[in-house]
């Protein structure tokens, strides 16, 4: 695997491997690095891309100081991690790297309601500083396909909508071909999706961490004999009684996040759950079928 810091060192270095016919497959991270990622890693490489992998703690995408403080930082096994994974490329550039000049300097993109409900809506200003440093990130790789986690379906969505937003900005990069692979959602074996802040959970948060998988299953299950807003009552009493605080218990649009009251069976659906349990923060999702 080689490792870059510098974005100029890393852009020659692609547009070498580009021109000599390599198509690049990218996975942006802020590290803390799970098996989650690893899946990325592994279906870009399957699909026989020169994996490239991101490590950088994006400063932008927290409104809450303490939650940047609080990320964890485990470069040196990450790299480990990626090393047996097999990755090619890693680029772990510093804050100035990526925002030269300061992040005021980057283009900023509106996302409309879609980054005002759920996510958007408890932390503003979140995906605004996602849409930055993606943009910026794929300036730098020109990837021809971003490879990313369902867990974060909302963000999927933020980052599609940027590519199509960079598309009409003839100002600037426009990544005309580049591919979005969402894929699955990786999970422990009681169901709770992979993330970097699991490994915060102490030994009895972590107990009960799969309650928030359960619910999805249950919303996703009794789609067909009962009302949306009772299963909803009822899930939110159940994470209420393992120690959760919840910020919302959703059902939505599969295709664009429109937020639905009620179960419709005549569009692709997705069930969204945000609660926190001490301080950890979790989200999680599921396609219904």
């Amino acid at each position: 695997m080689v490792i870059f810091k510098k974005t100029q060192d890393i852009s020659e270095f692609l547009a070498g491997k580009r021109s000599g016919g390599a198509r690049i497959g990218f996975i942006p991270t802020m590290g803390a690095l799970h098996a989650g990622h690893i899946s990325l890693i592994s279906q870009a490489r399957e699909k026989g891309y020169l994996t490239v992998c991101s490590i950088f703690l994006n400063p932008t995408q927290f409104n809450n100081p303490e939650d940047l403080k609080k990320y964890p930082v485990s470069t040196d096994s990450d790299i480990q991690l990626l090393i047996s994974s097999q990755c090619d490329v890693l680029f772990l550039p510093d804050v100035e790297e990526v925002y030269p000049g300061g992040p005021d300097n980057v283009v900023s993109y509106g996302f409309g309601e879609l980054e005002e409900i759920l996510e958007g809506a408890k932390r503003p200003g979140h995906f605004k500083g996602v849409g930055q440093v993606v943009g910026r990130l794929l300036e730098i790789v020109e990837p021809d396909t971003i490879f990313l986690g369902q867990k974060d379906y909302q963000q999927v969505m933020i980052i599609t909508a940027l590519c199509r937003l960079m598309l009409q900005d003839t100002n600037g990069f426009r990544p005309s071909d580049i591919r979005i692979e969402r894929c699955p959602t990786v999970r422990e074996a009681d169901g709770l999706a992979m993330s970097s802040r699991n490994r915060r959970l102490t030994e009895p948060q972590r107990a009960v961490a799969g309650t928030i998988y359960q619910c999805l299953v249950s919303i996703q299950a009794k789609q067909y004999n009962s009302r949306f807003e009772t299963v909803k009552r009822e899930c939110g009493e159940i994470l209420a009684s393992k120690g959760f605080v919840t910020d919302y218990i959703a059902i939505a649009d599969a295709r664009d996040l429109r937020l639905l009251e009620e179960y419709d069976k005549n569009i692709p659906m997705v069930a969204l759950i945000a609660a926190s349990i001490g301080k950890i923060r979790l989200i999680d999702n599921l396609l219904m079928d």
